[in-house]
């Protein structure tokens, strides 16, 4: 997803263009990966000394719901990362290391359907973790 695309959506639904939410969505727009609000908040910490975990997360929720941010959970803890393309179905495998992320094209969902006859499936999430090339080297 582009800025452009994230802030027409956010204006859709007449959210205002802050400079928080100006500084997040730059932040995830530059970083091809899953981060935490903990890693936002290091990111933001410079220019808005006094921001808050509270509108971290509220962006961050705000922004997962409107299907700007995707988000997943590692070790117990939230993370967000720039929605990708819609209309493109795929899954991803993401480094628990580094929060990096390749994309995987083929759906298991195919060969799962078919043991679910009679079944109505509203949506399905498929993630595989480990460690990317660069981490296990490390």
């Amino acid at each position: 997803m582009t800025l452009d695309e994230a802030w027409r959506i956010l204006q859709g639904r007449q959210f205002k263009r802050t400079k928080n939410r100006e500084t997040i969505l730059e932040f995830f727009s530059e970083n091809d990966r899953y981060l935490t609000a903990m890693e936002v908040r290091n990111f933001m910490i410079e220019d808005n000394p006094g921001i808050s975990f509270d509108t971290i997360y509220r962006n961050l929720t705000t922004f997962s719901e409107l299907g700007i941010l995707e988000e997943t959970e590692l070790n117990g803890e939230r993370h967000f990362r720039m929605q990708c393309d819609h209309g493109v179905h795929h899954h991803h495998f993401i480094c628990t290391a580094c929060g990096k992320t390749r994309n995987i094209p083929h759906c298991p969902m195919e060969s799962v359907s078919v043991n679910l006859q009679g079944y109505e499936v509203e949506g399905h999430k498929f993630e595989i973790y480990g460690k990317c090339p660069v981490c296990v080297e490390q």
